[in-house]
């Protein structure tokens, strides 16, 4: 016969195995609290007191580490050469690139519900670094808010498409979304120009060019980017641009060192947001991962179209001796 001592300490078994579950879970394997309280069929609530008890019992300890008051410094360093309201600077680790990548796609998911308000319209870009943020958004719920997409769809066999970014993102928000449904590049100008006086696209470029706040990556000039592998420009077109001072595509427009637009062979075939209209919004969050994009982000902070930057810790530091 089991007695009353070893029952409460069977359930204090049973409850300290749950809680060490839910703390493995959230901690090691990177899944957020909703995912959790699925996995383990309690509510969201519960989650959140199963970790805060884990911290309270010390099943789980949280330090401070060297590298993470250097991440305080280059914030500050960045947010006064590049005149930013926030730069989150998420330390290196020890993981290889896609890792850090990981890292700073969870650390711009975090800084995001943050940033936006009731009534607000986002703009969202195209890449894997926006989808990445887009899946380790946590869903939350923002009174009235809209999602637009900025640049027109592709081809791609990646699954990050534009049309996919916005809808991942207006889904983990509970947001509306409008997509702009055209190609991201069209194979003449005549036939963009043609298709930009149709009704409906007209009406969706007016809607998608409505907005204030923004979530974008830069991609580097590189045969290997997206720019390229999604279709958007050839490796001629590519390099003509690079010819002309390119140093990155932002929204698929190319951009000089200053943030300047290029007006090349592709931008009267293009659908999508003018880059005037991206310079200076209320927010502009550019998330930003490995060193190949660090010349691409400098010019986009240089030409106005951010005001929040998420990155890692040696990518800010290649950031500022740019700048320097």
């Amino acid at each position: 016969m089991t007695s009353n001592g070893e029952r409460r300490q069977a359930r204090q078994v049973n409850g300290d195995n749950v809680i060490i579950e839910a703390a493995w879970l959230y901690y090691n394997d990177g899944l957020n609290q909703s995912d959790i309280a699925t996995k383990l069929n309690v509510s969201r609530a519960t989650v959140v007191n199963y970790l805060q008890e884990a911290r309270e019992r010390n099943f789980v300890t949280i330090t401070m580490a060297p590298e993470v008051f250097a991440g305080h410094r280059l914030s500050l360093e960045l947010e006064g050469k590049f005149g930013l309201a926030k730069a989150l600077v998420i330390p290196d680790g020890t993981g290889d690139q896609a890792s850090v990548s990981n890292r700073v796609a969870r650390g711009a998911s975090r800084l995001l519900p943050s940033l936006l308000g009731p009534g607000d319209r986002l703009g969202v870009a195209w890449g894997k670094t926006i989808h990445d943020v887009a899946e380790y958004l946590e869903p939350a719920v923002i009174a009235d808010l809209t999602v637009l997409q900025l640049v027109g769809s592709m081809t791609t066999p990646y699954g990050f498409s534009a049309d996919v970014c916005s809808s991942y993102v207006a889904r983990r928000l509970s947001a509306r979304c409008i997509n702009l449904h055209v190609p991201a590049i069209l194979s003449d100008q005549a036939v963009a120009a043609q298709l930009r006086k149709e009704m409906l696209i007209a009406n969706q470029l007016d809607e998608i060019s409505n907005f204030n706040k923004t979530i974008f990556a830069v991609g580097p000039c590189l045969p290997n980017s997206h720019v390229v592998s999604s279709g958007v420009a050839n490796v001629e077109e590519l390099q003509w641009y690079i010819d002309h001072g390119a140093k990155g595509v932002l929204c698929g427009r190319f951009i000089d060192k200053d943030g300047n637009g290029i007006e090349g062979p592709l931008d009267k075939r293009m659908m999508g947001v003018s880059l005037d209209r991206m310079r200076k919004p209320e927010i502009g969050i550019l998330v930003s991962a490995g060193h190949d994009r660090v010349n691409a982000a400098v010019a986009a902070m240089r030409g106005d179209y951010v005001t929040h930057l998420v990155t890692h810790q040696s990518s800010a530091e290649a950031m500022l001796l740019k700048h320097s």
